[in-house]
């Protein structure tokens, strides 16, 4: 039936999210998903009464979460939006921002989904080279644009730059919008929502997936200017006045409540990460400095299609990319030292 398709929907290449297989006893290292579980205070929030009132609709502004993020991050509420995931943050964010008749910058090597976005919202595109050790040049970002969005840290390369480099890189670009994405900004990374009331033009995206276990749920957020706020509602309400259900909203006030329980998972993950990243160059990888709850690997003893299959006959995921300029390279989220072990006992027996 695809001769009843719309001409763009024959020319999209759908983003491929990893595999999420099922198989036990398998140690999943391949979607970056948060090893530890949500904090207990997200399990005495979902109660009975909470259940009970899913027939009623959410909130459509979830006000709550909005101020409870505020107010986390010494904002104020109108410059806050929030979405179903990150994703859909994102896709709000290229309709509101970057249908502007002048093409985009991203990175040649960042996240998959932003040329589908493009292509999707029909949006033009001008991708720029990674320097040679493999982190986004802020100088190649500085020529006129219909916007700017990158991930800091990168994905899949784990690279972070410093907020001195984010600030440099806003006050070139001061008449489009640029977009931090800062999905794993909580595992070491310095965010850049300090600039939002210096550079007006400046989006923050942050997701509840990472680093507070909260994938199943959907829970994405921006921070920036009221005005730039009040396009993404406009969107939003042009699409989905309802992203966020009760539950959602419930469990993500609850886990922004938790700070302790929050920085013990994230300090736990960077430990076990600085140890597996010792573990890889002590057998010969080449392994990128990471800031997030991933690490980036190169083997130098056989190809990485290979090691990636062996891993996999052995019940270790891992993720590769077999695309030129990331072929060479494993991406290998941290799980809990337990299974990190695992993982260098079954890379030792290969």
């Amino acid at each position: 039936m695809a001769k009843l398709w719309s001409p763009l929907v024959e020319n999209l290449e759908p983003y491929v999210p990893g595999e999420q297989p099922k198989v036990k006893n398998l140690i999943k290292l391949n979607t970056n998903e948060n090893p530890y579980p949500p904090s207990p205070k997200v399990n005495e929030v979902v109660s009975e009464d909470e259940i009970a009132a899913l027939r009623l609709y959410p909130d459509p502004d979830s006000s709550r979460l909005k101020q409870t993020i505020a107010s986390y991050h010494g904002i104020q509420k109108d410059q806050v939006f929030v979405g179903n995931g990150s994703d859909e943050v994102l896709a709000h964010s290229f309709v509101a921002f970057f249908k502007q008749g002048s093409a985009i910058q991203f990175p040649k090597v960042s996240y998959s989904f932003y040329p589908v976005y493009a292509n999707l919202f029909e949006i033009e595109t001008n991708t720029k080279g990674l320097k040679k050790d493999f982190s986004v040049d802020v100088d190649a970002f500085t020529q006129p644009n219909g916007g700017v969005i990158f991930p800091n840290p990168n994905a899949p390369t784990g690279i972070c730059l410093p907020l001195s480099d984010i600030r440099r890189l806003l006050a070139e670009n001061t008449e489009s919008v640029v977009i931090i994405d800062e999905a794993y900004i909580d595992f070491g990374g310095e965010s850049a929502v300090s600039l939002i009331d210096e550079f007006k033009n400046l989006l923050v995206i942050q997701t509840l997936s990472k680093s507070r276990s909260l994938a199943g749920l959907r829970i994405g957020f921006a921070m920036g200017n009221a005005n730039l706020i009040e396009a993404l509602d406009r969107v939003k309400n042009s699409f989905n006045s309802y992203p966020l259900d009760r539950l959602a909203e419930v469990a993500a006030v609850a886990s922004f409540e938790d700070e302790t329980y929050f920085k013990s998972c994230c300090d736990s993950i960077i430990d076990t990460r600085e140890w597996t990243v010792e573990q890889l160059l002590n057998k010969g990888f080449d392994v990128l400095p990471s800031k997030t709850n991933f690490v980036f690997a190169k083997p130098n003893h056989d190809s990485a299609k290979n090691v990636f299959n062996r891993l996999r006959s052995n019940d270790v995921l891992v993720r590769y990319f077999d695309k030129p300029g990331l072929n060479d390279y494993l991406r290998i989220s941290i799980g809990t030292p337990k299974e990190m072990e695992t993982f260098i006992q079954v890379l030792n027996a290969l």
